[in-house]
């Protein structure tokens, strides 16, 4: 069906997320000063103190060719430092993506500003780990990654020694692990348990919750910062998540933490859990950038309004 296939674009179109359309019908001019017109919400990395804002961008629809697909790529990763924001995650199995997300920040040159987070291949042979990590090196075009993760814990025992001689040498700041499903949770837990890491990458958003039974307490309790992926429910469930408030106003709690419209909302409910770091929504529109960095913007709810939060969600139908 159709509606299956729908991304968070889709949906804005098709008026099942009015207020969020509402919002962003707004010049761009205008949005980008109501971003900056609240104060930036950093929290610090464990490991280092290190601050990081807690909204960033995925970029797993990144795999584009020619300078029509690649231009409002560009307008992202420019405005992204612009209105405070620094991380960019990407993957090696987002086919392109390194190498766009290289190509284009090499030639806006705001690398000092951004954050790289990529990953090892998601399949295949990994025996070569320094091979392996050298291919990141080369498409990002930097001699530095901030943060390198073992995607989906693939090749995990054979890239880990790699991972810590690389960032003995400075070329990786920081070493994490991936997953984006509940049936690697144990196995993210090991590797939590037996590797020096200073991040994980977790799955987690409003209608799916079960990464805060084990894994976040987990990571709170070793001191790692984590980030959530899929905070709307990933690019085939966004539209289901939005599709469920189509119509809805947004609650008057939405104005007690700074919440414009349902994205704003529902990244603000993420990056409250006091486990998560930062949020990284998958984004190719810089209106959608603008409507997802007013999230780290504000106030954030404390948990009692995150559990009323969690009671007005779990009650619609």
């Amino acid at each position: 069906m159709r509606t299956a296939r729908l991304t968070r674009r889709d949906a804005v179109r098709s008026g099942l997320a009015a207020a969020t359309a509402a919002m962003l019908a707004r010049p761009l001019a205008a949005i980008a000063q109501d971003v900056a017109a609240l104060p930036l919400i950093t929290k610090p990395i464990p490991s280092t103190g290190e601050p990081l804002p807690v909204i960033g961008v995925g970029t797993n629809a990144y795999d584009v060719e020619g300078e029509e697909a690649m231009a409002p790529i560009r307008e992202v990763l420019e405005r992204l430092p612009q209105v405070g924001g620094k991380v960019i995650d990407t993957a090696r199995v987002y086919g392109r993506s390194e190498r766009v997300i290289g190509q284009l920040v090499e030639e806006l040159g705001n690398r000092d500003q951004v954050f790289f987070a990529t990953k090892t291949p998601i399949r295949g042979d990994v025996s070569d780990p320094e091979a392996t990590l050298e291919v990141s090196f080369r498409d990002l075009r930097t001699d530095v990654i901030d943060l390198m993760q073992i995607h989906n814990l693939h090749g995990i025992d054979v890239l880990m020694p790699a991972f810590e001689r690389a960032k003995a040498e400075g070329r990786i700041r920081y070493i994490g692990v991936s997953t984006s499903t509940d049936d690697q949770y144990d196995g993210i837990l090991d590797a939590m348990r037996r590797y020096p890491l200073d991040f994980i990458q977790v799955d987690y958003s409003i209608d799916n919750r079960s990464a805060a039974e084990t894994i976040l307490p987990e990571a709170q309790e070793r001191g790692l910062a984590v980030i959530a992926n899929t905070p709307f429910g990933g690019r085939r469930n966004a539209a289901s998540l939005f599709a469920r408030v189509r119509d809805l106003e947004l609650p008057d709690f939405a104005a007690e933490i700074d919440a414009a419209s349902w994205a704003q909302l529902f990244l603000k409910y993420v990056v409250s859990h006091p486990a998560i770091n930062v949020a990284i929504p998958g984004t190719t529109q810089v209106r959608h950038l603008l409507d997802n960095q007013a999230a780290a913007r504000g106030r954030l709810p404390d948990a009692a309004l995150r559990r009323e939060i969690e009671r007005f969600w779990d009650g619609l139908t």
